[in-house]
């Protein structure tokens, strides 16, 4: 099970702060392109840019959570998505999972 000292644990592994610092790269590569890929499907699927604050008053609620939630669920989809495939980058270079990855439940 998951501790909330598993990443303190990984900092002390081996390679620890190299594998924290790819992962931060990743996620945020993975996020720029989602932000733009997301972006570019809701103007093609609307016909209207999204909106630029949806907590606005004169934004329209279903408007808003729409943009809310695409946009999270993208985000969140391209941050696993880059974090996986480091982890499988580094297993498949050093022949051993991640630091903090040991236990899968």
């Amino acid at each position: 099970m998951a501790h909330d000292n598993d990443a303190d644990e990984a900092d002390d592994k081996p390679g620890g702060l190299g594998y924290k610092a790819l992962t931060a790269v990743g996620a945020a590569i993975g996020t720029t392109v989602a932000r733009k890929a997301v972006r570019a499907g809701w103007t093609k699927a609307t016909g209207k840019e999204p909106p630029e604050k949806p907590e606005h008053p004169d934004v329209r609620w279903a408007e808003a959570a729409g943009w809310a939630v695409a946009s999270a669920v993208a985000v969140a989809l391209a941050k696993l998505a880059a974090t996986r495939r480091v982890a499988a980058t580094w297993r498949r270079a050093s022949g051993e999972l991640p630091p903090g990855l040991d236990d899968v439940e």
